[in-house]
């Protein structure tokens, strides 16, 4: 949750263009500091009892797109962490169009991420149609 801020704005931005916008479970309460960002441990934690990956997965079936928002982390311009990577991955298997705000980072699995064919944004919401 270290990109909420950057993914409410962004949700607001694609409300003004008519999109519907489903995020993440609690963005908006990371966004605001309600919520503290969580050690490993607790987010593990939180993805069993909550079953959120499977949530995730769910919500990505129901969806049109998906919108990947990759920002710096970890030292890693647009970095895409190991969540993401798993919705790309679904979007892909459920052949979802891939959009990703900013460019596609160099990591372990760039390889990857560029064999689903996401569509990068440049930081550029409206071309999202």
């Amino acid at each position: 949750m270290s990109s909420a801020c950057q993914m409410v704005d962004a949700k607001k931005e694609l409300l003004q263009n008519n999109h519907e916008v489903i995020l993440p479970k609690n963005t908006e309460q990371y966004a605001e500091k309600v919520l503290a960002e969580e050690t490993a441990h607790e987010s593990t934690k939180n993805k069993i009892e909550h079953d959120l990956i499977r949530d995730y997965f769910e919500k990505i079936k129901n969806a049109d797109a998906v919108l990947v928002v990759n920002v710096d982390k970890k030292g890693i311009s647009n970095y895409i962490g190991g969540n993401s990577f798993l919705e790309i991955g679904f979007a892909h298997i459920l052949n979802k169009p891939i959009f990703i705000l900013n460019d596609i980072p160099e990591m372990i699995y760039t390889d990857e991420i560029l064999a689903m064919q996401p569509v990068v944004l440049n930081g550029d919401l409206l071309k999202i149609q």
